[in-house]
């Protein structure tokens, strides 16, 4: 079972929940980044390397028995604020191809660095399967 929370008066948000209430299985997906399944970047572009970490997600994931329609909570780390906000018209179209029209809760915040030095992007999700 998983229900949106969506306080009465406040506007709609714009591709993410203000909140879910879920029972079932938890999955916790590590942090991911945009690099492939042999931890090698194949590219410095932030848009490219948020795609292959939401696949990297998708991926995780499907081990579970889970997909992108169980996610509950996404946590973004990026390095660049500026580069995020003046690319969300392409990030969309990358996330539905990756993620579908799954919009779970989801913070965004700025970080210094990455552990990775290349890594501009990681994502961390946790998901629920219903009972």
């Amino acid at each position: 079972m998983m229900k949106h929370l969506q306080p009465p008066g406040w506007l709609p948000p714009k591709g993410y929940a203000n909140g879910i209430a879920a029972r079932g299985t938890q999955i916790f997906v590590g942090g991911q980044i945009g690099w492939n399944s042999q931890q090698q970047f194949e590219t410095d572009d932030f848009i490219a390397q948020t795609g292959q970490a939401l696949r990297n997600i998708v991926e995780v994931l499907r081990e579970a028995g889970a997909g992108p329609k169980h996610m509950v909570r996404m946590t973004w780390y990026i390095t660049d604020r500026d580069e995020y906000n003046s690319r969300l018209g392409e990030l969309g179209p990358v996330y539905r191809e990756a993620m579908g029209r799954n919009f779970p809760a989801m913070t965004c915040v700025q970080v210094a660095r990455l552990v990775e030095a290349r890594a501009k992007v990681e994502i961390e999700v946790t998901a629920v399967i219903p009972d």
